[in-house]
Formats: C-alpha cells, sequence, structure tokens
C-alpha cells in the first residue's frame, strides 16, 4: 500500500504548474509524479504515470474538458481527478457527472487544495459548501430512470454516450436530454454525433438498436 499520494499536475500556465508544485513539494505524504499544460495524449501520461490523484485547473474549454475527463475514466480509471473550476453551477454539475472527485474554486487556498487531494486519495468527495445544495436539486429534480437497456461493449461508447442510450430509446430530442442532464444542448449533440460515427449509422434510433444486446 502507498505511504505518499503520487499526484499529476494540469494547469496552462507555467507559474502555477510551479506555485503548486512547491506547495505539494513542502508534504511529506504526497509528491508530484507530472506536470503538463494540455496535450493531446495527457490520459496517456498520467496513466503511465500511476498518479493517484490529478490536480486539474479547469482552463481549457469546456468541451475539451469534458472529452478529456471521459479519456481519464478510459485510460486511468484508478486515478482520482481534483478541478479546480469557475463559481459557476453548470461547470461544477457537468464536471462531477464526467466523472471528478472534488472540485474547488479557483481562490481556494493551498491548504483547500492539499485537505482536497488527500480526502480524494481517501476515497472521499470534496466540493465547496454552496455547491453542496446545488447538487442536491440536480439529483432530487431527475425523473424516474427508464428501463435499463443492456448494451454491448464492444460499440466503444464512452460512459456519457452509453447513458444517452434510454434517453434517445424514449424519444427524447437534445434539448430534453439536455435539460434532463444538466447539460448544454450543443454537447448533447456533440456526443451523439460521435455515437453515430463510432456505430456506423445515419439514424439515432438505429444507435437505440446497435447498442442493444
Amino acid at each position: 500500500m502507498r505511504t505518499r499520494v503520487r499526484v499529476f499536475l494540469l494547469a496552462g500556465h507555467r507559474l502555477l504548474r510551479e506555485a503548486l508544485g512547491r506547495t505539494l513539494g513542502k508534504r511529506t505524504d504526497m509528491f508530484v509524479v507530472g506536470e503538463s499544460p494540455v496535450l493531446p495524449d495527457l490520459a496517456s501520461l498520467v496513466a503511465q504515470s500511476e498518479a493517484d490523484v490529478l490536480l486539474m485547473d479547469a482552463f481549457m474549454s469546456h468541451s475539451a474538458g469534458l472529452q478529456m475527463l471521459d479519456d481519464m475514466r478510459r485510460l486511468c480509471p484508478r486515478t482520482k481527478v481534483l478541478m479546480i473550476g469557475m463559481e459557476d453551477e453548470r461547470m461544477f454539475l457537468e464536471a462531477v457527472q464526467s466523472g471528478v472527485a472534488g472540485y474547488l474554486f479557483k481562490d481556494a487556498s493551498a491548504i483547500e487544495v492539499v485537505a482536497g487531494i488527500r480526502a480524494i486519495a481517501a476515497g472521499e468527495a470534496v466540493c465547496p459548501s454552496s455547491l453542496c445544495m446545488t447538487l442536491f436539486k440536480a439529483v432530487a429534480g431527475r425523473k424516474a430512470p427508464a428501463p435499463r437497456i443492456t448494451l454491448k461493449t464492444e460499440l466503444g461508447l464512452t460512459r456519457r454516450e452509453q447513458d444517452l442510450v434510454p434517453l434517445i430509446a424514449q424519444g427524447l430530442t437534445n434539448r430534453q436530454i439536455a435539460s434532463q442532464l444538466n447539460l448544454s444542448q450543443q454537447t448533447i449533440k456533440n456526443h451523439v454525433h460521435r455515437m453515430l460515427r463510432k456505430i456506423g449509422v445515419d439514424d439515432r434510433l438505429a444507435v437505440v438498436e446497435a447498442a442493444k444486446a
């Protein structure tokens, strides 16, 4: 069992990466195993580093950040993600749905960041208290789940794309799906487009048929 938490730093600004590196370097229970700005193969680098925690500054475009999180879950599912983002409820909810284990505001102190890393490495979840009600309301506002559809695993669909299949099966539009999942309509449109391309069909209902076991 590891006694020190292995942390990978993702931040677009070099000064921020260096500042975070110095902060974590002073702790005896964690150390930095890698640092980087955004790279196309970032998820692979994190996987190779065997990081326990990815400390991620949400500086990239939102859609690119969500896609990167999908790649992270696929290539290094054991790595927990702590995101430092804006005081934005939609961004927070989409980050949670994409699998982050912790979310802190950009004005978080060094003590809060270190505490957040320790918490998610120990299997806990972290978010500012002001966002707790946002999370509760989002969960409470969800409709009863649709009948479960068993999906083929060889289609290469991400977990988020698999979540869309039963909603498409209900005949919901992209707008309705976006509202139910607290995502933007463009995000849903992008996911559906990728699903059509992966499965090799040109009709959204054909996705449902192809994905059934």
